[in-house]
């Protein structure tokens, strides 16, 4: 059997834990977070004037022109203003924290692939550090677990 038919134990263990995700109260109250600052409209205006205004300095900075005073302080007070709104700052909070879960669930899956079993903290902790299993090294059989790292 696959492991990718629907009737196979990692598959019934993944909708169990996609499942276990979103009947979690904190992940419910993100989403909330997310479906509050997408019906309000004020809100997003700002969100999406504050990125522009972002991007039109980087891009400025980019192309070598220098950005005056007046430009970064302009660009400072919108974030400002962006962050005092509850709405948008409750927003990047919850998004911030859903891609944390997303790259902590992948991490943990990832490793699991690579070394043939649950990793240990000690293992998930080096892959974050950008360490050994973080790195790349080891594929094929030499990696976390082996002692060293001889990329």
């Amino acid at each position: 059997m696959s492991f990718l038919n629907d009737d196979s134990h990692v598959m019934v263990k993944t909708r169990d834990l996609c499942a276990a995700i979103a009947s979690d109260s904190h992940f419910l109250g993100l989403t909330q977070k997310l479906e509050d600052f997408f019906n309000n409209d004020a809100a997003r205006l700002q969100y999406q004037n504050v990125n522009q205004l972002g991007e039109e300095l980087h891009h400025k900075q980019y192309s070598g022109i220098e950005l005056t005073s007046r430009e970064i302080r302009d660009f400072e007070e919108a974030r400002d203003a962006l962050l005092a709104n509850d709405v948008a700052r409750s927003y990047l909070e919850a998004q911030r924290e859903l891609e944390t879960l997303q790259k902590s669930v992948s991490k943990y899956l990832s490793l699991t692939i690579q070394l043939g079993h649950v990793p240990t903290a000690d293992e998930i902790a080096a892959a974050s550090s950008g360490g050994c299993c973080g790195g790349g090294c080891g594929s094929g059989g030499g990696g976390c677990g082996s002692g060293s790292c001889d990329a």
